[in-house]
């Protein structure tokens, strides 16, 4: 009779290193994918595919949802009231400090908002700690309003993903929706064309 042959199992270093080789993969596969055409530039999936057809997200031709927050300045936004008493058209950008894509478009914001004095830029924080959104509007010198979601506007506004920017026009109709990064260029074009600034 033979003798039975011994299984081994595989020793806690080979585990260690398979682990190590799969997460090295990975981290290779992410920071490929994150590159941009130009060197160092990074780029973000758009998310306007998966939320063009979702019932749930207020798109274009529909009335805007309404909301009153307080905003950083200790102010409050009305979204009602600033289009009955002021009538500028809108752009409500969706966004967290947590959020990479969210930050990264930022500046690009801040600098329409300064260009388009006769567009009113507000971007709301949601799902975000009202400490960390203000040091980080601080810390990129944001000037448009900002202001920190109590819940109201992610359920008004329900989104797949962050950022999302909403276009209304001066009566309080969404006239387009964009779900990933806004670019300055991608901003000036969209102005132009849907509020003729």
């Amino acid at each position: 009779m033979e003798p039975q042959k011994e299984t081994r199992s595989s020793s806690p270093t080979t585990w260690l290193v398979l682990a190590a080789v799969f997460l090295a993969a990975i981290a290779v596969t992410l920071v490929i994918g994150s590159r941009g055409d130009a060197a160092g530039e990074t780029t973000y999936p758009d998310l306007g595919d998966l939320t063009a057809n979702d019932p749930n997200v207020p798109g274009a031709d529909e009335v805007a949802p309404t909301f009153s927050l307080m905003t950083l300045d200790d102010e409050t936004f009305d979204l009602a009231d600033h289009i009955a008493t002021d009538g500028r058209p809108i752009v409500l950008n969706l966004w967290a400090s947590w959020c990479p894509p969210c930050r990264a478009e930022m500046p690009a914001i801040n600098t329409a908002s300064q260009r388009n004095p006769g567009v009113l830029f507000i971007g709301v924080a949601v799902q975000d700690d009202p400490d960390k959104a203000a040091a980080f509007a601080e810390e990129i010198s944001v000037t448009y309003t900002i202001a920190v979601d109590d819940g109201t506007v992610e359920e008004a506004y329900p989104l797949l993903g962050l950022p999302g920017t909403f276009f209304i026009d001066g009566t309080g109709t969404i006239v387009k929706s964009h779900f990933g990064v806004v670019t300055i260029d991608s901003l000036d074009d969209d102005i132009a064309a849907l509020f003729g600034s």
